[in-house]
């Protein structure tokens, strides 16, 4: 039977997945074509920028993928593809027979997201047919759970979440932690702007998972178990809340696993987006329905965690890779990667890119190689400037570093953190202090406020970047940004705190001449800041057209059919869309 999965992940159902999805159940309803075709719903391969994605399996085992189907694409995907075996080769975006973007994949190595995109996240045969819960399977009748722990560390797993702490010393801590009741938490609670590996994985492959928060609980001798997902992600709420009720009427969960005599029970915390609820204790404390906020450490979750019992945090990356790794060997993981970090990562590529998507890459590789190779490279051919690496908590690294290879140690070097994954890249026309005021605005606001250097302290900060983008900075706050910084990484309890100066710091190392010219000049030099910004009109290049006068929102254009125009720099507030509509580039902007 010929199969057509569609790609339901969140990305792909904004772009119109939803309605192409219920097209062609129609379809096959009405016209009865359940004996020839198969219809199910799968998560995102990573293409977002070519979604909704469409994938036809013959059963001659040809498979292909096709972009950006609407409903009349999906008609005859359904009628002439499906069913005639005819061939629309113009919309297909990937195949197995090197067609399409094949450089998007490539370089790619995918072990977390070796099931995205390909099974149905809703059911547990799909997952089953994949190898799924073999490892388990292995661990719980194979294996010590010291063993397992060995197996991890072996692999050399760092944790995916952003630290970087080897993932089997923080299990072996747990497992060698006195008492009766252990907790494992999974934490899916992804909150850096730009970022949404967590919940691609959850909407795409819910059942590895939970397979990985098993093994884990296993090694470490727990019992209970949550997933912290944030409330914002409904779909891969309600995925891993099928996938739970799966595995526990498949024996996978609950009591007495697969007759072993181990038992664990798995629960969800839905989130309230703080992004303060990402620091571990934070969380722990949310979960215990109180107010999420840090504390200080140690002690440390491992001893003395959720209700003061050992507990284990990792992210949902950290737990796919652990199923892969039972089954696969600890070698055959860390031959990815360089010396102090093993296996691959995955990343959100976001921002003036061609390729925006999910990418699954092997430690090493360089940003370079990510940008330009998977990424396709940057929209309308412009020049690359830099990339935000691990979100608010992260850092801007410069073109001039694009060959630094994606390795915790490496990026440390840099001033940014590898973080959890978010890579947003930015183009010439990006400008360095307002990205540093973007991610400061957003930082500052989800301070919890416990630390008076953090509430405070990046309150200061973002009324000096504030007051630099408006062209009222001076010199010396260029110096005052860098104390305040120090002070703030020093004195915060958490990490948003110590690591909300970084966007800031890379900027002024990187882009210091991009400070003192608003500062000194008066000037953005990439047009962004409205309060630097003036536009006028080229007499000899205007005709006339009316265009921008008829889109001026605030009427600051003048000007008679067929004669030139001018722009009333005292009505214009610098919105731009002069400049955008004008069809001869007659508005300059300065």
């Amino acid at each position: 039977m010929n199969k057509i999965l569609v790609g339901m992940g969140t990305c792909g159902i904004s772009a119109g997945a939803d309605k192409v999805w219920k097209y062609l159940q129609a379809e096959v309803r009405e016209k009865q074509l359940e004996q020839e075709i198969q219809l199910e719903k799968t998560g995102c391969i990573g293409m977002c920028y070519r979604e909704p994605l469409v994938e036809v399996k013959l059963d001659d085992g040809t498979s292909k993928i096709y972009g950006q189907v609407d409903l009349l694409k999906a008609k005859e995907i359904l009628y002439d593809v499906a069913l005639d075996g005819k061939d629309r080769n113009q919309w297909i975006v990937y195949d197995y027979k090197q067609k399409g973007d094949v450089s998007f994949f490539s370089k790619q190595v995918r072990i977390v997201l070796r099931n995205c995109g390909l099974i149905n996240p809703e059911s547990i045969d799909d997952y089953i047919d994949h190898q799924g819960y073999q490892a388990l399977e292995t661990v719980l009748f194979d294996y010590s759970p010291t063993e397992v722990i060995d197996t991890v560390l072996d692999s050399g797993l760092r944790g995916r979440g952003g630290g970087g702490f080897p993932t089997g010393r923080k299990w072996m801590f747990t497992y060698q932690s006195p008492g009766e009741n252990k907790y494992i938490i999974c934490n899916a609670d992804e909150g850096d702007p730009g970022a949404f590996m967590d919940r691609s994985v959850l909407e795409g492959d819910p059942h590895s998972v939970i397979e990985g928060i098993l093994i884990c609980a296993y090694a470490v001798g727990a019992d209970q178990g949550y997933i912290y997902v944030r409330a914002e992600y409904p779909q891969a709420i309600q995925r891993l809340k099928v996938a739970i009720n799966q595995a526990l009427e498949r024996g996978y969960l609950g009591y007495n696993i697969l007759d072993s005599g181990f038992t664990f029970h798995l629960k969800i915390k839905e989130g309230a987006g703080a992004f303060v609820c990402g620091e571990e204790t934070a969380l722990m404390k949310s979960i215990e329905g109180e107010r999420g906020m840090p504390r200080v450490r140690p002690p440390f979750p491992a001893v003395k965690g959720l209700w003061g019992k050992p507990t284990n945090i990792n992210n949902v990356e950290t737990y796919a890779n652990v199923p892969w790794i039972i089954l696969n060997g600890p070698e055959k993981f860390s031959q990815y990667g360089t010396e102090r970090s093993k296996g691959t990562k995955v990343f959100a590529l976001a921002g003036k890119i061609n390729r925006s998507g999910l990418v699954e890459v092997p430690m090493g590789i360089t940003i370079k190689e990510i940008i330009y190779e998977v990424g396709g490279g940057l929209k309308q051919g412009k020049k690359f400037k830099a990339v935000q690496m691990g979100g608010p908590s992260g850092g801007c690294i410069p073109a001039q570093l694009e060959d630094t290879s994606i390795d915790y140690d490496e990026i440390i070097k840099t001033g940014a953190i590898m973080g959890s994954g978010g890579m947003v890249v930015m183009d010439e026309d990006s400008c360095m202090v307002d990205v540093a005021k973007y991610f400061l605005t957003f930082t500052q606001a989800e301070s919890c406020g416990k630390c008076t250097f953090c509430r405070i302290g990046t309150k200061r900060m973002l009324e000096i970047l504030t007051r630099i983008t408006e062209g009222e900075g001076k010199l010396e706050d260029i110096d005052l940004l860098i104390d305040l910084s120090e002070k703030i990484k020093s004195s915060s309890l958490c990490g948003l705190g110590q690591t909300a100066p970084n966007p800031v710091l890379t900027t002024l190392k990187y882009f210091r001449d991009e400070y003192e010219a608003h500062i000194v000049e008066k000037r953005c030099p990439a047009g962004v800041c409205k309060a630097l910004i003036t536009y006028r009109i080229d007499p000899d290049k205007c005709i006339g057209c009316t265009i921008c006068a008829k889109n001026c929102p605030v009427d600051a254009i003048t000007g008679e059919v067929k004669q030139v125009h001018k722009i009333d720099n005292h009505k214009c507030i610098a919105c731009g869309k002069c400049y955008l509509v004008c069809p001869r580039d007659a508005i300059i902007k300065e």
